[in-house]
């Protein structure tokens, strides 16, 4: 087995492999019985469990997490925001021990990421809203509950007590049920009340129409096909209780009535001045894409906003919202609450926003891929992955705490969206 030419030096010469060497080379991963897990250990990112869930849940219920308005540009300028963001890194700087916590609202949380309100999520996998609460609470992060939500914030508030719970409101049409959901989230002591703004009307998913995922639901023959391929999906749902508006369940009539009433187009400053005036906590304002409203909300009360395009499920094409970040801050300052909402995938775009202006990002979808993938494992998941991407990131850029990003780190074109 050895080289025949003589100038070949001895250490590059030809020989069998020893055992030892072999078994240095060949080390196998252990096999997982458990189906969840093994999945879950193969994603890598936040794409693959996107990848997975859509294996694991019906097509009907995946586009209703995946899909967005009308052409679906917003959501995409969402996306391609953060691939366009630009990092410079800093050189020499020792990373060996990273602080990847921020302070919000003058308390520490273990990064700057918080998990946003989203609807129907029981429809995902049967554990919910509940399942992404405790996630949040295990890793010292704040979770938004949805007044579309499909647990109410009594019931969060019993099963993860120690959770940094907000509640997201839509105002309705109507003030007694206002006031009834604004009790209810102070009675089930939530922090943060977060007011969305841009559903004066309901946007128009195409993809939710054609299945008929509606309120009330129309479902296709084709759409109930596609789930009866799905049959543990199905045994969960037809074995826990029903899915609805749990937020909802006082207000009297169908669920046609309850979505009739849900977007109010005459939703108003003076709305926002109402629920300053009853409201004890703290306020924020999502669904802020102009300078000039950003400031015009906090002059009356708001503690801050959320910089959101309602992740392109409500007007199409409007700008991204990393685009309209840097904007918004500066018409507000440096001293009040803006978050992100839209697009974050990855670890780095929790570092572009920051370094825009965010205080915090939110992900609403990326953590719903990880539930639909595997529940609250996928959940466990989703923010592990985001959480190594972040560190790595923090470190690659050169610095070892989240309080050191500023604007050198990233370079962007962003469009002029003063008033």
């Amino acid at each position: 087995m050895s080289d025949a030419a003589p100038d070949v030096p001895a250490f590059a010469r030809r020989r069998l492999p020893r055992p030892a060497e072999l078994r240095e080379l060949l080390r196998f991963r252990a096999l997982e019985l458990d189906p969840v897990r093994r999945r879950l250990d193969r994603a890598l990112t936040i794409e693959d469990l996107r990848r997975i869930g859509r294996r694991t849940t019906p097509r009907a219920v995946f586009d209703y997490v995946d899909g967005a308005a009308d052409g679906e540009v917003t959501a995409a300028r969402n996306l391609d925001a953060f691939k366009e963001a630009v990092f410079v890194p800093e050189s020499l700087n020792p990373v060996r021990d990273t602080d990847l916590s921020t302070v919000l609202f003058g308390q520490s949380i273990a990064l700057p990421l918080v998990f946003a309100p989203t609807g129907y999520t029981r429809m995902m996998h049967h554990h919910g809203e509940i399942a992404v609460a405790r996630v949040a609470a295990r890793h010292g992060i704040p979770y938004a509950l949805s007044t579309v939500g499909t647990t109410n914030a009594g019931q969060l508030r019993q099963a993860v007590p120690d959770g940094d719970n907000w509640f997201q409101l839509y105002l309705t049409n109507s003030r007694e049920l206002n006031e009834e959901l604004v009790d209810r989230a102070g009675q089930a002591g939530f922090s943060t009340l977060l007011l969305t703004i841009d559903t004066a009307v309901a946007g128009r998913r195409l993809k939710d129409v054609r299945h008929g995922l509606t309120i009330p639901p129309t479902l296709t023959p084709r759409t109930v096909l596609d789930m009866a391929r799905f049959p543990l999906w199905c045994l969960n749902k037809l074995t826990t209780p029903p899915i609805g508006f749990a937020s909802l369940e006082s207000f009297p009539g169908s669920s046609a009535d309850v979505a009739a009433m849900m977007f109010d187009p005459g939703l108003s400053y003076d709305d926002l001045r109402w629920l300053r005036a009853v409201w004890p906590g703290r306020l924020l304002v999502k669904g802020i894409l102009r300078p000039s409203d950003a400031k015009r909300v906090v002059e009356l009360g708001a503690d801050g906003v959320v910089v959101s395009n309602h992740g392109g499920r409500q007007l199409d094409r409007t700008p991204s919202t990393l685009d309209a970040l840097p904007a918004v801050r500066k018409a507000v300052g440096p001293d009040v609450t803006v978050l992100l909402d839209g697009g974050v995938r990855h670890g780095q775009d929790i570092l572009a926003a920051v370094a825009l202006g965010a205080d915090v990002a939110m992900i609403g979808r990326a953590y719903l891929y990880g539930l639909m993938a595997g529940g609250e494992r996928g959940v466990e998941r989703a923010l592990e992955i985001l959480r190594d991407e972040y560190r790595r990131g923090l470190q690659l850029l050169g610095l070892d705490a989240t309080r050191k990003i500023s604007s050198r780190h990233v370079r962007k074109a962003v469009p002029s969206l003063e008033d």
